[in-house]
Order: C-alpha cells, then structure tokens, then sequence
C-alpha cells in the first residue's frame, strides 16, 4: 500500500500552545443547558447606534479597500479619544487601526521582535499575548505578580532585576486577564524610566483601559510617555462597547512606526472593513453613555459574584481591581484543565481554567462575570453543587 507525501507544517506553527480556554469551551460548545463563562465576552448585544452606523455605511456604498493605517477620520477620532481620556496630545500618525486587539498584538509582535529576542511578560495572563511573540521566535520569560493583603501585587524590583540590557520588550496587561491586577501610574513611570534607560520596548495591553473598577479608567502609559518612547500600546473596541465579534482594534505607536506598521497590515489582512471602521468612530463619538452602562452592569454583576463566592467553602479569590473577571483558587486541585472540565461536565459551567494563564495560574479557575445578576447567581449554584460534591468524594 502506497502513501502520499507526508504534509509537514512549519516548526513555528507546530511549536504553538493550543489554547485551552478554546478546548474547554469546543467541548461544551451546542450542548445543552451550558452556562457559558468561558470566554472574555459580555452577555450584551453591541450597541443600536453601532449596528445602525455600520448598516448606513453599508447601504452607502462602503464596500471597498482601505487605507492600510485605517480611515483617516477613525484615527482621528481615537487619537482625540485617547488624548481626552490621558490628558495628553496624541497625534492620529500614532494611530494604526487593526482588526481586532488581538491583530494588534500579532503586529507590535512582527514589529519590534526578531527570531531568538528575549520578552518578559507579567504572569498570568492571557496566553495569546505571550503565543504571538513566540511564533516570531521570540524567547518569552515570566515575571509572576503575587498575592499580598488580598489582591493580587507586582514585585517591582524583581521586574527590573529581569529587565536587562538584553531584553527586547516587556508585556504589560493592565487591567490583567485574569487576575484583575492594575498597574498604578507609579509602578508605570517607574517602569518606563527603566525601559528608556535599557532601550526595552514596553508593549501595554490595555483593552480593559475602561474597566477599572472605582474609577472610570485605569492608568495608562499614554499618560506618561512621549511621542519618541518605546511604547506600543494595544486597544479594542471588544470590551468597553460590546464589540466582540466585529473585530476592531488599534495601535499606539511612535509616528516613526507609522509606515512599518502600515506595511505589516498591508502583508497581514490589509486592513478592517471600512463600515466596521465606521461603528467604532461613531461608539468613540456618540457611545459614552453605553460604556457607563457596562460599567454600571459590570460593578452590579461583580458585587453579587464577590458575596456569593466568599460564602463558598473550598475556594478562594484575590479581589480584581479591573477587567471583568473573577480569578479563584479551588482548594485542593493541582489540575485545573480536569477541574473545568469536571464543573462542566457535572453541572454545565463552563469557566477557564487556570493553567491555561500559565503555570502562575494553575490551581485556578476564571469566571467571566459580565453577565446580569440571575445568570450570576445560576453559575455560583452550579459552581456551589460542584464545590459540594468534590468534598463528599472519599479521600
């Protein structure tokens, strides 16, 4: 019996890390009565005056190329956004339009970083913000922030001791998926300075920005840094206007970098749909009151969550100062992808699991709790029954 050729993919793409929030999700995925909580993602549809802007444009015939950086009025409109926001001018030339943060992120990766260039990241996190570094080639180390007087903190010093002369840049999420964890504008001044004096690139994951909890945003490094600072930092319209699934994002970057990464998306997609482009500028314009209704929904959702998680026995949680998660340590479990896995077979909540964050995040479990507060509720029960069960089990 003959056989074809044998089909190899590149050492680059068989050397990825499948996500296993993906895994645990595709195998509750069309079964019924899931409660799915998996996801970074709200409940709630995107805003009427989104989908209305994105329908206009279309029916006006907004059906062609756009410029590779985006629509010149977009990135007007971000740049005068970000400026109102920080207290600080940012021209529209540092803006990059992507499709999707998660795009942004793959671009700043291909950007700065070379094949064998150390990174550091902050831990846990998100895993694809460390994966699109690594299938540029990039060497990705781990700097673990630490429980301490309840909420998750940064070791600054340690951070720095890891910040050498050799190290290409350092990945920032603040607000932190999953944790919670924000970085105060000291710790980033602190951090800046350093990295200006190493030449290290500070890459800010900030499309949390707007979910801050007790203030209206969390502290940015557009607050603080020049025009010519090593900085790229990544924003979405995912999170603060309930935009997932239109995939809209975009890059702050030095005005240097304006025709490199104009470049890249050229090689890459070529550039979001303009009638997508068109929804953003009119949510950045039109659509504050609809980021003080998340906000107002997540602290509601959140105050629920926080009483009923710290009546359970069996788990405990630091408190997040932002994003829209609750990150929870379940006593007694060393594998937290069987864990997950078990809560959604048995009871059909399906939450993250921790080690899909990294090996900082093991043990633990995350819950997306932008959802209203019946919903909220039914996953705690469910999460309560499941708790309930693990300590009936013989030894």
């Amino acid at each position: 019996m003959t056989t074809g050729p044998q089909i190899m993919a590149s050492q680059r793409s068989t050397a990825m890390q499948s996500s296993l929030i993906r895994t645990i999700a595709e195998k509750g995925m069309g079964q019924q009565n899931i409660l799915p909580m998996w996801f970074g993602e709200g409940c709630w549809p995107s805003s009427e005056q989104a989908v209305e802007a994105a329908a206009a444009a279309l029916r006006a015939g907004d059906h062609f190329y756009q410029p590779n950086s985006g629509r010149l009025s977009l990135r007007q409109a971000i740049a005068e956004y970000q400026s109102r926001l920080y207290g600080s001018g940012i021209s529209s030339r540092r803006i990059t339009v992507t499709a999707s943060g998660m795009q942004g992120l793959a671009l700043a990766a291909q950007a700065i970083a070379d094949h064998g260039d150390r990174v550091v990241v902050l831990g846990p996190v998100w895993p694809n913000l460390a994966e699109c570094f690594k299938l540029v080639g990039a060497r990705v180390e781990t700097v673990s922030l630490t429980a301490n007087c309840g909420r998750w903190q940064l070791d600054m010093q340690r951070l720095l001791d890891k910040l050498t002369s050799d190290t290409t840049a350092v990945l920032v999420n603040s607000p932190n998926n999953p944790t919670g964890w924000v970085m105060q504008q000291e710790e980033q001044l602190q951090l800046l300075e350093h990295c200006r004096r190493h030449g290290i690139w500070i890459v800010a994951d900030e499309v949390y920005a707007r979910l801050c909890r007790g203030s209206d945003h969390a502290p940015s490094f557009l607050g603080i840094a020049s025009d010519e600072d090593r900085l790229i930092a990544i924003n979405s319209f995912s999170k603060t206007w309930s935009m997932t699934g239109w995939r809209l994002g975009w890059i702050t970057a030095p005005p240097a970098f304006e025709s490199v990464l104009a470049d890249l998306t050229e090689f890459n997609i070529a550039g979001p749909a303009g009638f997508i482009q068109r929804a953003g500028e009119v949510m950045l314009q039109q659509g504050e009151a609809e980021v003080r209704l998340l906000q107002q929904r997540l602290t509601q959702a959140y105050t629920v969550l926080a009483e009923r998680l710290a009546a359970m026995n069996g788990l405990s949680f630091l408190r997040p100062d932002g994003a829209f998660y609750c990150f929870f340590a379940i006593d007694g479990m060393s594998d937290s992808m069987q864990g997950a896995s078990s809560l959604l077979a048995e009871t059909g909540l399906g939450l993250a699991p921790g080690r899909a964050f990294g090996p900082e995040g093991e043990g633990h479990l995350r819950l997306c709790y932008a959802q209203p507060p019946a919903a909220i509720h039914d996953a705690c029960d469910r999460l309560q029954s499941w708790l309930d069960s693990r300590q009936q089990q013989p030894g």
